[in-house]
């Protein structure tokens, strides 16, 4: 088939390249010139693990392309994919500015009946709202239907092509068989349904998820006060099959392009409809908390942070991705800013702007080592696998004080404490490091 992907971020990037891998001739469209050119050179926008080389691979096989032309990858296409960013509003409604957009320029240049896909996370009522602003704009029957995406951001390649379902929400047959067309070589459950119930479902998946993440990290607070520990709760939960093991990850809560936005939209929908969402508003509070509780405890730990030097290491919101949007490294950079503490940053890939850091100006390194030289507290933000290999030993001799808050829990508590640190993690005992300890 020939599809054509809107956007080239997270989303439609990693979408247009797999499409293309599983047999089909893609164009990746975005407005962005600059963009578009690295892209056909080959130089990726976004770190995500496998994506260059299946973006390098389809392109050659002449099954992937890029453009910022609307006239050259609209004409012909069996499919068109929706995959522009829909950020928050101020209010916590959906911004719906890029997709309306992108509307618009599809109905100034289709010819022919088109199936429409949303697959940007969008309110319900979004598929119905494109295909009439197509159908004005164009004069052309189309049929919109809602694909919504269940991507995981560092493992995006393998969630497209591994999915544990895909959804489709569409109002015809034709469309929906076009659809399952595009998918038929995935093997996974493909859940057809009406389009407003497919962009609910979206919402809800998150939103749970959400759910799932705030509460383990309630009850890791719990696990700390009573001296247990949370690993082993996790284990003995998870392993109940109504209950499930994923997401019950203990940490400084969810962040990213999804989790946030989309709990936020999902609480001004009910706003909207004046329905209760006690559940739902619970977990965002539980976040908000959860995002600099460990900021915190190393602020109990120091006292007074004026001038005090604090290590932060990693920036994106979670592993394997470059992405800091919504991240809690920046809300525990800004807590401890704001404070008068001075932070030096190290991750191995991410990068913030200092906009995003209330005009501070972060002091970002190459080397864990160089971070943590003079420091007078650590703190782990990002689970990268990165980390787990650092010699905590010589990051003890280097820094100039013995505080080591892991909050991904990635090292044995016994052996940090060992390496001479008071080392404080999520949901365990905290090992007080003993004047004997090896430093």
């Amino acid at each position: 088939m020939k599809i054509t992907i809107i956007g080239t971020g997270y989303v439609g990037l990693v979408s247009g390249a797999c499409l293309a891998e599983l047999g089909n001739t893609v164009t990746c469209l975005d407005v962005q010139t600059e963009k578009i050119a690295k892209l056909k050179e080959g130089i990726m926008p976004i770190y995500e693990p496998g994506l260059d080389s299946i973006v390098a691979r389809n392109a050659q096989a002449g099954r992937l392309f890029f453009t910022d032309s609307y006239a050259e990858a609209i004409p012909g296409a069996d499919i068109i994919s929706i995959a522009v960013g829909t950020p928050s509003a101020a209010d916590g409604s959906v911004d719906m500015q890029y997709v309306e957009a992108a509307a618009r320029d599809i109905g100034s240049h289709i010819s022919e009946y088109t199936v429409i896909a949303d697959k940007s996370t969008v309110p319900v009522g979004t598929a119905e709202n494109v295909e009439a602003i197509i159908r004005e704009t164009s004069g052309i029957n189309v049929d919109v239907v809602s694909n919504p995406e269940f991507l995981r951001e560092g493992h995006a390649v393998y969630d497209f092509l591994h999915p544990a379902r895909i959804v489709i929400g569409a109002a015809t047959e034709p469309a929906k068989e076009r659809m399952l067309r595009a998918y038929e070589h995935v093997d996974c459950p493909k859940l057809t349904m009406d389009r407003r119930s497919a962009e609910l479902t979206k919402y809800a998946a998150n939103s749970f998820l959400a759910i799932k993440i705030s509460f383990i990290n309630e009850m890791a607070e719990v696990a700390e006060v009573l001296g247990a520990d949370i690993g082993e709760v996790v284990a003995g939960i998870g392993s109940d099959p109504r209950i499930g093991k994923d997401f019950l990850k203990a940490g400084p809560g969810w962040g990213g392009s999804c989790f946030p936005k989309d709990v936020r939209a999902m609480r001004h929908l009910a706003e909207q409809l004046g329905i209760s969402l006690p559940v739902v508003d619970a977990a965002h509070k539980l976040n908000q908390k959860a995002r600099v509780r460990m900021a915190k405890r190393l602020e109990s730990e120091l006292g007074d942070l004026t001038g005090k030097k604090i290590t932060v290491l990693g920036l994106a919101f979670k592993g394997n991705t470059d992405d800091t949007r919504d991240s809690a490294a920046i809300e525990m950079i800004n807590y401890l800013t704001n404070r008068g503490a001075h932070v030096i940053a190290h991750d191995p890939v991410a990068k913030i702007a200092p906009a995003d850091l209330n005009g501070y100006n972060l002091s970002q390194v190459s080397c864990p080592y160089e971070a943590a030289q003079g420091s007078h507290g650590i703190i782990i933000a990002t689970e990268w696998e990165h980390f787990r290999k650092l010699d905590l030993l010589k990051m003890r001799r280097l820094s100039s004080g013995d505080i080591l808050i892991d909050t991904r829990n990635l090292f044995n508590v016994d052996i940090a404490g060992q390496a001479g640190w008071k080392y404080i993690s999520i949901g365990r005992k905290t090992y007080e490091a003993t004047s004997g300890a090896s430093c």
